[in-house]
């Protein structure tokens, strides 16, 4: 799946774009790179910082003489449980930037509530991860911090995609007028 990710979206981008705006299909690149990107970065992250942390916290936790010992489909649902849980993480720019650009919340307001995503970034790594306390905090700093980002860059998009649209529509009203 992950292989073949290049060839559904170049299929999906060839289906929607003729009924996007030119403005529209500006913002398209940017995104789709920098959420591909960042899926790849959040399974990185996973497998050279957080696989170290918990197998190691698992083997050492075992009582003195006993040998663990998973099975391969035990250790393989683990396994693309937490890519697919930081892979999906890491995307929080990236929806960030679009709820801004669309209109749903502002930089100003997402930057107000930065204690309540702060608890809400704990619960998703409650969700997300096993039950652990440090698969949860490895979760779910990097989530704050690239909702810190995702505010940022915010902050160039806020309100593009509606005031544009509006210019589009008030242009044809005029024209039909």
């Amino acid at each position: 799946m992950i292989a073949s990710a290049p060839v559904i979206l170049y299929q999906v981008w060839a289906f929607i774009a003729p009924a996007l705006y030119r403005h529209e299909r500006k913002l398209v690149i940017p995104l789709l790179v920098s959420s591909s990107l960042l899926f790849y970065i959040g399974m990185a992250f996973a497998y050279f910082v957080v696989f170290p942390l918990a197998f190691g916290f698992l083997t050492h936790t075992a009582p003195e003489g006993v040998q663990v010992s998973t099975d391969i489909a035990s250790y393989l649902s683990f396994v693309m449980a937490l890519f697919m849980a930081f892979g999906v993480a890491f995307e929080v720019p990236v929806a960030i930037v679009l709820l801004c650009w669309v209109g749903v919340t502002t930089p100003d307001d997402l930057r107000k509530k930065r204690p309540y995503i702060l608890v809400g970034a704990f619960v998703v790594g409650m969700l997300l991860t096993p039950p652990d306390v440090f698969s949860q905090t490895l979760l779910a700093i990097p989530m704050y911090c690239l909702f810190e980002v995702g505010v940022f860059f915010a902050r160039f998009y806020v309100g593009k995609g509606r005031t544009r649209d509006d210019e589009d529509v008030e242009s044809q009203e005029t024209t039909k007028e």
